[in-house]
């Protein structure tokens, strides 16, 4: 298949590079908006990293809109607890009933294994949008074009150029320069289980000890039941992953209390855990340049405290498409206005949540033992962290989600 096989017309052509749940979620809403769509994969086929994640309910909002069944198969609902080491809750999330009743879903999040999830997103692509082993090199605007230049040679030209390479995006770096990227001094272990008998599946914990997060959810995987689990830890960058990761984590665990201990013994370590080290950038107050757009992580990547990397990333792709709906990519003056009209929506929004997880994960990880053992005094002893998280994580989305009528029910 060549780059420009199938309806490739001028006015509605959309290049997307990175085939990632970003991209494949811009693909899928620029396709229902009648454009005509390339996604633009430098992998021999998509690769979808890491294990399960938490989806909030505006995100299965958006898949629904897309044509995926979010019913019971699709997610496990949970609540969200937060505890110290020793198991004693500190905060939990509250469910927004008039957002349920807004979008016709229990609850707010929802744990799945995200290989499940990228995968109901990709049965739903046409055969033709795809374009693997493409990596991408370097574009050039040439007034009302834009040409993306690959490391094979190839090159397509299209109407708009949408990066969704994730943190180390090459359109990024070339539409706003170097990105700055500086690692957060964390690495997260993502891991997943199958379901362990005798486990409440009603709701799921975020642990904190003194340095370390040890969390367990609820999830799906291909409609089975099982556990996502993972821990955060600091780290320096160049600090190596353990030889041995059981043992490693077993005894990072060891403090905790039940059942974060049980894990390991349900998990398989060759093929149910990843380890990831945690990068960001500062924030941009722009995401678009001429005919030029970025989305997820090639923007803003996301620290574990947000609970929301690929959620955002898959809201970003619905936002940005809905706001050329009857547009004419050939009009600059057009494609200008819809940037400005996603931007505007999504750019103070989102770096938000950034900068509130990248904060969290400072104040969790990286507090001097002192002000540790205040934070956790304060923390354990009054309502101080769940004002924080009502306050600062919940109030924004709860707003976003309540002012998509178009996905309300």
């Amino acid at each position: 298949m060549t780059a420009e096989s199938g309806a490739w017309r001028k006015g509605k052509r959309v290049a997307i590079i990175g085939a990632g749940p970003t991209g494949v979620s811009a693909a899928i809403a620029f396709l229902k908006q009648g454009f005509d769509v390339r996604l633009f994969e430098k992998n021999p086929e998509p690769q979808p990293l890491g294990g399960a994640v938490l989806l909030s309910v505006p995100v299965l909002a958006v898949l629904r809109e897309y044509g995926i069944d979010v019913g019971p198969s699709f997610g496990s609902k949970t609540g969200v607890q937060f505890r110290n080491n020793k198991g004693k809750v500190r905060a939990e999330l509250p469910f927004n009933p008039n957002i349920e009743k807004s979008f016709g879903i229990p609850g707010w999040h929802y744990g799945v294994l995200r290989k499940s999830a990228f995968g109901k997103m990709m049965n739903i692509l046409p055969d033709n949008v795809i374009v693997p082993d493409h990596g991408f090199s370097h574009y050039e605007e040439t007034g009302d074009e834009v040409i993306a230049h690959f490391e094979n040679g190839a090159a397509v030209t299209a109407d708009i150029l949408v990066g969704a390479d994730g943190v180390r995006s090459k359109v990024s770096e070339q539409a706003f320069g170097d990105p700055g990227l500086f690692h957060v001094g964390l690495r997260v272990w993502l891991a997943w289980c199958d379901h362990i008998e005798g486990l409440d599946r009603t709701y799921g914990a975020i642990s904190h000890g003194r340095k370390i997060q040890a969390s367990w959810f609820p999830m799906l995987h291909d409609g089975k039941p099982g556990f996502e689990w993972w821990i955060v830890e600091p780290v320096t960058e160049d600090q190596p992953v353990p030889e041995n990761p059981e043992a490693y984590l077993r005894n990072l665990l060891k403090d905790f209390a039940d059942p974060l201990p049980r894990f390991p013994d349900h998990t398989n370590f060759e093929s149910q855990i990843f380890p990831w080290n945690i990068y960001n950038r500062p924030l941009l107050k722009s995401w678009s340049k001429g005919r030029v757009v970025c989305v997820g992580d090639a923007v803003h990547p996301v620290s574990p405290y947000a609970a929301y990397g690929m959620g955002m990333g898959i809201e970003d792709g619905y936002f940005l498409a809905r706001e050329f709906k009857n547009a004419s990519l050939e009009d600059a003056g057009a494609v200008t206005a819809a940037f400005n009209r996603f931007e505007a929506e999504r750019v103070d929004y989102v770096n938000h949540q950034v900068e509130f997880a990248r904060e969290l994960g400072q104040r969790f990880h990286h507090a001097p033992a002192p002000v540790a053992m205040i934070r956790d005094f304060v923390f354990d002893n009054t309502s101080v962290l769940g004002k924080l998280i009502q306050k600062d994580y919940l109030a924004d989305q709860e707003k976003m989600s309540l002012a998509l009528t178009e996905l309300h029910v």
